[in-house]
């Protein structure tokens, strides 16, 4: 039995993915356990020591992550790195993840982050502030706190500074909930810019 490990770590040599410096990389993971991983990744012409790596995660230290062959997918914590010998070696903190996630990507057909933030959006030339739930490169889910009167396949107008997003989405589905507030998930339908800043974590 492992010694003064707070939690058992199962040995292993899978390939999953993060999303680091803008990128979707390879990474292989090492060993796991239910509240985190080590794996390697290969330096690159953008991550070439350890300041790299935490310039490139932020003050945050988070990353999302995709693990294909455990079906987990969600964000970590960079608890730890170091480079040897051209190889990244990291340490990682589950934060949020989700399991079956090769299921739910084969549903959704892109990886949704968990993100609460602030946006807008225009519904017969009225004005709604709404939260996001999570978000992905093809929509989003958000909540507004008002019951709305607002149809499936309705085109909408809608800014979300978070990610510095305007334009048209689609109403995809949508419901009320207990607290008199209304649930949508919607699709982009004409964007302003391209989406940064989010994986996609799809075949």
């Amino acid at each position: 039995m492992p010694q003064k490990r707070q939690h058992y770590r199962k040995n292993l040599a899978s390939k999953g993915l993060i999303f680091l410096a803008g990128e979707e990389m390879e990474i292989t993971i090492r060993d796991i356990s239910i509240t985190g991983m080590f794996a390697e990744l290969p330096a690159n012409a953008r991550l070439t020591d350890v300041d790299t790596i935490f310039k490139a995660l932020g003050p945050s230290a988070e990353v999302d992550i995709f693990l294909e062959d455990l079906q987990l997918a969600g964000e970590a914590e960079v608890t730890r790195v170091k480079l040897d010998n051209g190889i990244f070696h990291m340490g990682f903190d589950f934060k949020n993840i989700s399991y079956d996630a090769e299921n739910m990507l084969y549903k959704r057909k892109a990886y949704r982050k968990s993100m609460v933030a602030l946006g807008t959006v225009f519904i017969d030339e009225k004005r709604y502030n709404f939260s996001t739930l999570n978000v992905s490169v093809e929509g989003l889910m958000l909540r507004i706190p008002d019951k709305v009167a607002v149809k499936k396949g309705m085109v909408v107008k809608f800014e979300f500074e978070k990610l510095d997003l305007k334009g048209e989405i689609k109403v995809v589905w949508l419901e009320h909930d207990k607290d008199g507030g209304t649930l949508m998930g919607l699709q982009y339908m004409h964007l302003e810019k391209v989406i940064e800043g989010l994986p996609r974590f799809a075949r």
